[in-house]
């Protein structure tokens, strides 16, 4: 069916960035964490109350509920398609970022220049299973620099450094 090879603009398409020529395979693509939704979420109900209350408020004023739902719902679709689209990769050559809702961004970094990576986990962050990345590399500044709301970080961790020992950068191969 034609329509279910058709793109979703909801879904960024990764593998059209991906060096098929040079070998280059997925390893992990890392959505965010369900908790990262979590305020979109907050956002909603409030705004759900916000409406009912327009039931029971002087005629009057019963706009100025009515314009903040909206405008609460609104923040929460943005946010919601904005963590949606943010896409953290890793490959056997890099890592890369795709993000944005209507203007694109891809941030990309090859496993060579990735000098230390931070996984901090807050105490609600090791409760619910997510934590955060800090790439460090020789770069002052890069859209690669703080990954948020990273599900299973150790796992997410030791691939990546499993990757780059494959690939022979830091020390010894191990096979």
């Amino acid at each position: 069916m034609l329509w279910r090879r058709l793109p979703r603009p909801s879904d960024p398409a990764v593998a059209r960035h991906l060096l098929r020529e040079e070998g280059e395979v997925i390893v992990d693509i890392v959505h965010h964490h369900w908790a990262a939704y979590t305020v979109p979420l907050l956002e909603s109900a409030v705004a759900v109350l916000l409406l009912a209350a327009t039931s029971v408020v002087p005629v009057q004023i019963s706009s100025v509920p009515m314009v903040l739902a909206l405008g609460l719902f609104a923040h929460a679709a943005w946010v919601t398609a904005r963590e949606h689209n943010d896409r953290f990769v890793i490959t056997n050559m890099r890592v890369f970022r795709l993000h944005g809702v209507l203007s694109k961004n891809l941030a990309t970094m090859p496993l060579s220049r990735i000098l230390d990576i931070t996984v901090v986990k807050p105490l609600h962050g090791r409760l619910l299973g997510f934590g955060h990345f800090c790439f460090e590399s020789a770069a002052t500044e890069q859209g690669l620099r703080d990954i948020r709301y990273v599900g299973k970080p150790d796992q997410r961790d030791l691939a990546i450094q499993r990757v780059v020992q494959r690939s022979g950068l830091r020390g010894p191969r191990v096979n």
